[in-house]
């Protein structure tokens, strides 16, 4: 193996900044996208954005590596499944940020450890130690203050059918995520991970742009009402299309068994940037419950060395 296949880890100073800055640029991807849908966006015209920014990016990236765009036997009708399961889940994800504070949708939607974990046990892999299913009821009971449900309970308030629904669209978006990572590790792992992701996005960009055309969702592909809405929507693009390339070139020297946890930042920043851009300031029980999660989630990923 040459120096190229193996290449030397960054010093994990710069590795811990490079996940960072990763993570931020994947946070303000979905605030700049609230504030496209406020503006009238479509949530499918955001999504064929965001994927034909990447699809674009990914296959210069193929051709610059002169990778072979060659499956396995077999491997195309799990390549396609996986594409499918992409695009359902950016519409579920996009969705359900069009209709609750993004802090709340990124949380619901970072329960995929947990989902995956399930899965992989239920489809004859390991049993979840002991330890993993402590912290799994520990982000659960997070998972109860940041949707304030002792608040709401003690009031007597019920969750409106909008709040509900975009709760449900997150969770949805957690559950078809871990299955699709069950097939990359199960199915697709020997196939490298520029090509299936330049792929997957081909799969996610067609499939959103057929189901917009087609009017399968009412509303989909509506255009922004000023620039604000056009502005938030390039940002999107640029942040998304500069952060899963970025992961992607820099991966091999990022240690990711040992730093992966980092990338657990999404949620904060997502926090933080949805009350200082959007106002969406969640209550003390929820904040306090976001954090239960974040550092469940943290310790769910970590690995010791």
């Amino acid at each position: 193996m040459t120096a190229t296949d193996n290449p030397a880890p960054l010093p994990r100073h710069i590795a811990i900044a490079t996940l960072l800055c990763l993570g931020c640029a994947f946070a303000g991807n979905h605030v700049a996208a609230r504030v496209a849908f406020d503006d009238g966006a479509g949530v499918l015209l955001a999504i064929l954005m965001r994927s034909g920014g990447t699809l674009l990016a990914l296959g210069m990236l193929v051709w610059w590596q002169r990778q072979p765009i060659r499956l396995p036997p077999g491997a195309w009708r799990w390549q396609l499944v996986l594409g499918l399961l992409i695009a359902t889940q950016s519409i579920c994800l996009y969705s359900a940020v069009a209709r609750v504070p993004v802090a709340i949708a990124l949380l619901v939607g970072n329960v995929f450890p947990i989902l995956l974990a399930l899965l992989t046990w239920g489809l004859g892999g390991p049993k979840p130690t002991a330890r993993r299913a402590i912290l799994m009821g520990v982000i659960l009971v997070g998972l109860v203050f940041v949707l304030d449900v002792p608040g709401r309970l003690s009031s007597g308030e019920r969750m409106q059918p909008e709040w509900i629904l975009g709760i449900a669209l997150a969770f949805t978006a957690a559950t078809v995520f871990a299955v699709a990572l069950w097939i990359t590790d199960h199915k697709l792992s020997t196939l490298r991970g520029s090509v299936r992701s330049m792929l997957t996005m081909s799969i996610v960009f067609s499939t959103s742009a057929i189901a917009g055309f087609s009017g399968v969702l009412p509303g989909g592909l509506d255009l922004p009402a000023s620039s604000t809405g056009w502005t938030a929507l390039a940002t999107l693009v640029v942040l998304y299309c500069t952060g899963f390339t970025l992961l992607f070139v820099s991966v091999p020297r990022l240690d990711m068994p040992r730093n992966a946890p980092v990338m657990n930042i999404e949620p904060v920043a997502t926090l933080i940037m949805g009350w200082i851009v959007l106002d969406q300031m969640l209550a003390m029980g929820q904040i306090f419950g976001g954090l239960i999660v974040i550092a469940g989630i943290v310790l769910l990923s970590y690995k010791k060395d």
